[in-house]
């Protein structure tokens, strides 16, 4: 299935199916009326909706209406929980390596994740508005899962069906205030501002084959200022599968229904190094922050800058067909006055 949340004047949007190709919906208030109150009492009103999105494949339904992605929210325009994890551990290679460290065997076995803020989502196509330029303005494309009520200490291999729903993410990034955040010791607040996700979330059997071990084999596409920026392959050089990281964040607490778990940020190496921009034959970016890594890895000079007032970013995914799966996240970056 596909779902999404229209635009309602409400915090939370209202709930539709979405048919597979993007172009008509269907309103489900009889069903539920928010994605969390769908996730609430999901083993319930999965048949339900499963029915109803079959009918509106079919045209089997004269209430359906034209789909337009610019109507939506986010998903989930707010949630309980988002967690974010690193699972390409090249991401944090790069990262160590532009500075000249190691990074710690542990990472290999042990996911690193973070707790972000989930109760003021950006819609997939509302502005990235900020105050000052300066922040280091970045974005990082990912994929993310939704999952039902997980018990505590969930086994990597009982997480598997505790994911009921995947969508895409631009998980902005104010990269010049991340350093003093971290040398507190604590975490990210100020240097994460408010993400964005896909117009569509889907069900997992909804990629078919690229379902696999837990994991997307497709390309997340990545457009700056509508060139293209990045295509990694999101199941190459993923260390930790979405299972894994759903078992690690309920290692010692519950996690409720509507939960948001991220990849972190989509990497790939090239024959077992760090990767190449589109232009050099690689399969590009998914951030700023990388390629700017990998210029001070391979030249000692930092060339890229981050994001500025009017640059726009587009982030998303095919199928083997070529056809959209997730919908497009479309942001431009402008300034914050009050």
């Amino acid at each position: 299935m596909k779902l999404a949340s229209l635009k309602n004047n409400t915090r939370d949007g209202l709930l539709v199916l979405v048919n597979k190709t993007l172009t008509s919906y269907v309103e489900v208030k009889d069903i539920a009326r928010t994605l969390q109150e769908a996730l609430d009492s999901w083993e319930k009103v999965k048949p339900l909706l499963e029915k109803v999105y079959k009918q509106l494949n079919n045209n089997e339904l004269i209430d359906a209406k034209v789909f337009k992605q610019e109507d939506c929210e986010s998903p989930l325009p707010r949630a309980y929980a988002w967690l974010d994890g690193s699972a390409y551990v090249n991401h944090v290679e790069l990262t160590r390596k532009a500075r000249g460290a190691s990074i710690p065997s542990s990472f290999y076995e042990d996911p690193l994740m973070y707790q972000g803020g989930s109760d003021t989502f950006l819609g997939p196509r509302e502005d990235i508005c900020l105050a000052d330029e300066d922040y280091g303005i970045d974005f990082e494309a990912e994929v993310a899962v939704i999952t039902n009520d997980v018990e505590m200490a969930c086994t990597q291999e009982e997480a598997s069906s505790h994911i009921i729903l995947l969508m895409l993410i631009n998980d902005v990034s104010l990269r010049n205030l991340i350093p003093d955040e971290l040398a507190k010791g604590i975490g990210f607040i100020q240097s994460k501002s408010s993400c964005a996700f896909s117009p569509v979330c889907v069900t997992p059997d909804e990629l078919g084959e690229a379902w696999s071990d837990n994991k997307v084999s497709l390309s997340i596409d990545v457009f700056y200022n509508e060139v293209l920026f990045g295509n990694p392959l999101c199941n190459v050089d993923m260390t930790f599968s979405f299972s894994k990281l759903v078992s690690h964040a309920a290692k010692t607490r519950h996690l409720s229904a509507g939960t948001i778990i991220g990849s972190g940020t989509v990497s790939n190496k090239l024959n077992g190094k760090e990767g190449k921009s589109i232009e050099e034959g690689g399969r590009g970016y998914s951030c700023i922050a990388e390629k700017r890594m990998v210029e001070k890895i391979q030249t000692g000079n930092i060339k890229s800058e981050f994001m500025k007032f009017n640059d726009s970013i587009k982030i998303s995914m095919n199928d083997k067909d070529g056809k959209s799966i997730f919908g497009e996240i479309k942001q431009s970056v402008t300034q914050y006055k009050k």
